[in-house]
């Protein structure tokens, strides 16, 4: 591909940039949202314009949410996310983007292509990462569960009934679900509400917990986040070590299905901020080494100051950077993505974000028509261009122009 391409470039990336959010997670995962319609048609209602997924393990909800999108002027982006381990750190101790997992990062898949069959060898791999996360899944049920039996409520939950609930709420097929330890969270609160009386709830939780629940009772999301944190993560009676894949193979999968791998960046969503990410400069150079030149914010997480300066280094090295808020909890905040204080990212970051998803719009389109991309099958940048600069510049033109085109469907 040459720089200008078979097409003719849309309208600059940084004139009239609407409001674009590329990572939220939709049901079966667990999410704010009750179904991929609700999401997009809250996304409409708040002027989205381009909304992308980020969804674990089964991507076939992604067929409705694009059909959802595309009638609501939306341009739908497609993406999953991996809980992988790195294998090579020098520190095996060492946090990357999970505080609470020392050598396992998240990553993503942007503009993947989720209606072509993916060849067999990366099949392979999304079935051994689903049956690792159910087979965790199902011993977690089994504990949560032994623990509430012995505070004196026997809630008869399974894996098979949460997911059943799981897949009629969303209005899905049973076998699209692959539960997460918040969907487990929820079950079990839902069951406190259900059989005991509010008077009794805080005493029920106190034996379940082995400490007094000190949330309010009336906020049913507190209570899941009491069982989940008190329960299922690491030092509690419940917890059962994830079994992520390797990094090797989380990249394998992002590219068999045609997307550009992506780092979701933690950042100050810890504290102290994880020793992979800092400074930012030097997170640049590992990401680089690692083959990833495409980075995520979730701003909602971070301060103002602290996104512009990962974004200042991810753009100086060239890696392109964009923005979503996950609605990952039962919490219905704003699609729009705020840094923690409520305030929007600065006009340089929100720059920088539009940009970002104007190339993987554009990356996205040109893999499914058969045409190369930002990066190919192997991980490796189009080569067609005489820098970088320019290879985003293209890719950011094109994907505007997308854009626009997707804006203007309903009015035809």
């Amino acid at each position: 591909m040459s720089e200008g391409g078979s097409r003719r470039p849309g309208r600059p990336a940084d004139e009239g940039r609407p409001i674009v959010n590329t990572h939220i997670h939709i049901p079966p995962n667990f999410s704010a949202f009750e179904s991929a319609e609700d999401a997009v048609e809250t996304a409409a209602a708040e002027g989205v314009r381009v909304l992308g997924t980020s969804n674990f393990h089964d991507t076939r909800i992604y067929a409705r949410f694009a059909d959802a999108a595309r009638a609501a002027s939306i341009l739908p982006l497609f993406g999953v996310e991996f809980i992988s381990v790195l294998d090579d750190l020098p520190d095996a101790g060492t946090r990357v983007n999970d505080p609470g997992n020392p050598g396992r990062m998240y990553v993503c898949g942007k503009g993947i292509d989720p209606f072509t069959a993916p060849a067999p060898d990366v099949a392979s791999l999304m079935a051994q990462a689903r049956t690792a996360d159910a087979n965790r899944m199902r011993t977690m049920v089994a504990l949560v569960r032994a623990r509430f039996a012995e505070a004196g409520l026997d809630t008869g939950l399974t894996p098979e009934n949460i997911a059943a609930e799981v897949a009629e709420q969303s209005e899905v097929a049973g076998d699209w679900v692959v539960l997460q330890e918040r969907h487990v969270a929820m079950a079990f609160q839902e069951a406190i509400f259900l059989a005991a009386a509010p008077g009794r709830r805080r005493d029920l939780l106190a034996r379940v917990l082995g400490k007094p629940f000190v949330g309010s009772l009336d906020d049913p999301i507190g209570v899941q986040d009491g069982i989940r944190s008190g329960l299922m993560k690491a030092g509690g009676p419940a917890f059962v070590p994830e079994s992520p894949v390797s990094f090797r193979d989380a990249i394998r999968v992002i590219l068999g299905l045609g997307g550009i791998p992506c780092y979701p960046t933690l950042a100050d969503g810890a504290s102290p901020i994880c020793p992979w990410e800092e400074p930012p400069e030097e997170l640049v150079e590992r990401l680089q080494a690692s083959g990833i030149f495409v980075a995520e914010l979730i701003p909602g997480r971070n301060r103002p100051e602290i996104v512009d300066a990962y974004v200042a280094a991810f753009r100086a090295s060239g890696i392109i950077v964009m923005a979503g808020t996950e609605h990952n909890t039962r919490a219905r905040i704003p699609l729009e993505p705020r840094c923690v204080d409520g305030s929007l990212p600065s006009p340089a970051a929100q720059a920088a974000f539009w940009e970002a998803t104007c190339v993987v719009a554009a990356h996205q389109h040109l893999r499914a028509t058969g045409e190369p991309g930002y990066v190919d099958g192997d991980g490796r940048l189009n080569p067609g261009f005489p820098d970088g600069a320019s290879r985003v510049r293209w890719f950011a033109e094109m994907g505007a122009e997308l854009i626009d085109a997707a804006s203007r469907v309903a009015a035809r």
